[in-house]
């Protein structure tokens, strides 16, 4: 690996250096699975001329180095070569970026404003060929500024795409990540359960979501040798505030009768899944319970028509005649389900396999896919708040298999 350790010759500070802090960690990715993620993308870069690539989202620096990085106002990299995969990261963070990278790491200092892009221009360093450097960036990361500092940087380069070909990849996930994925549907459960026990008439949303959110990550703990505990959350909502699938917990008390959505998140490794449910505290009125059970025969219907060879906008176009049957289309929030893998509330997203009108993917083995329809009735419409299912399937040679087990409707999830 190559030696970083540069010294700025205005202040003799250092700009760039190594911090091999420790030993690699545990990951629950194995060496020849990080090295598939790597090997795919330089295919991809020789078919493209492409002499290197400069990613800089979170979910691409973690799916092709094992690396999550904490933003905090800095900037972060992974650099792919031919031949090497170097993390650059920041000062402040220590060794860790180097322990979780599958690859090498350097770090820059903060001392002057410029360090990042220093650093990058010397592990890139110039052209393999006499000819201009093509170098490929995530256009759909990169804001205004960040891409003309990186032009700045390397004045004779070609900046290529390569968000788009980065998605396809993460779309079809490998047997280890689906294995992740399952452990990780196993642990909503557990906080669906957590959930379930602590709600009651007069409890804070808050409490609920607390109790939830502590049942995963001490599971998340208990479940792998060495794991980063960071942003598993919970979302738990009632009454008008089920009204939007990401709106956040609230102090608001529940109430005998309240519509409640349960929103179950365990993060790890970068990996996210989900377990969401309705739920009614003590007791659900008629109207309630009627658009309930439509609800939920959509969403049992959406489970049937997830299946290798299926289109996401037919199986999108499919529910919506459920709704429009019932007069209900109007309510509908957002798209059927997405795609699961390496993604966040506030990192990540694999845009080609979303459950809408106008995506034509068709579902293949390997993806992972979540069906959760949504409708939402206003406050002064009788059965008014936020309805909504969500299960998580994976698409198989033949079939799909559903890895949510936690169970919905009405005969299950009227708590109290």
């Amino acid at each position: 690996m190559t030696s970083y350790n540069s010294i700025d010759p205005a202040t003799g500070m250092q700009q760039m250096m190594q911090l091999h802090n420790g030993e690699k960690s545990w990951s629950p990715f194995s060496p020849s699975e990080m090295q598939r993620r790597q090997n795919a993308m330089r295919v991809h870069m020789a078919k493209s001329n492409i002499d290197c690539a400069i990613l800089t989202s979170y979910h691409c620096i973690n799916y092709y180095s094992g690396f999550t990085y904490c933003y905090f106002g800095r900037k972060y990299a992974c650099i792919i070569d031919a031949d090497n995969v170097t993390t650059l990261s920041a000062g402040i963070d220590g060794g860790q970026p180097w322990r979780m990278t599958h690859g090498d790491n350097a770090t820059y200092t903060d001392w002057r404003r410029d360090n990042f892009f220093n650093a990058l221009q010397e592990i890139v360093g110039q052209s393999p060929t006499s000819g201009r450097l093509r170098i490929g960036v995530e256009f759909d990361h990169l804001n205004l500024e960040y891409l003309e500092q990186l032009k700045e940087t390397f004045l004779n380069a070609e900046f290529v795409d390569i968000a788009k070909p980065s998605m396809w990849m993460r779309t079809v996930k490998s047997e280890e990540e689906i294995a992740l994925i399952t452990e990780s549907a196993r642990i909503a459960d557990l906080g669906g359960e957590a959930c379930v026990d602590a709600v009651e008439a007069g409890i804070g949303e808050h409490e609920v979501a607390i109790a939830a959110t502590n049942a995963m990550i001490r599971e998340i703990a208990n479940s792998f040798p060495q794991v980063e505990l960071m942003d598993t959350w919970t979302w738990f909502q009632s009454g008008i505030n089920t009204d939007g699938a990401h709106n956040p917990v609230t102090n608001k008390k529940i109430a005998s009768g309240d519509i409640l959505s349960l929103n179950c998140f365990p993060m790890m490794f970068g990996y996210y899944t989900a377990l969401e449910r309705t739920l009614f505290c003590d007791h659900a009125s008629d109207e309630h319970l009627r658009l309930w059970e439509i609800n939920c025969d959509v969403h049992r219907a959406g489970l049937e028509l997830i299946k290798p060879g299926a289109r996401c906008c037919d199986i999108a176009r499919e529910l919506n005649h459920i709704y429009r049957e019932h007069d209900l289309l109007q309510y509908r929030s957002f798209g059927y389900g997405h795609s699961f893998g390496v993604l966040s509330h506030y990192y990540g997203r694999e845009a080609g396999v979303e459950l809408r009108e106008d995506v034509e993917t068709v579902l293949e083995p390997g993806m992972v896919v979540s069906m959760e329809p949504m409708i939402m009735i206003p406050e002064g419409v009788a059965g008014s708040g936020g309805y909504r299912e969500h299960d998580i399937l994976v698409i198989g040679e033949n079939d799909t298999t559903n890895i949510t087990h936690f169970p919905f409707g009405p005969e299950n999830n009227i708590i109290g």
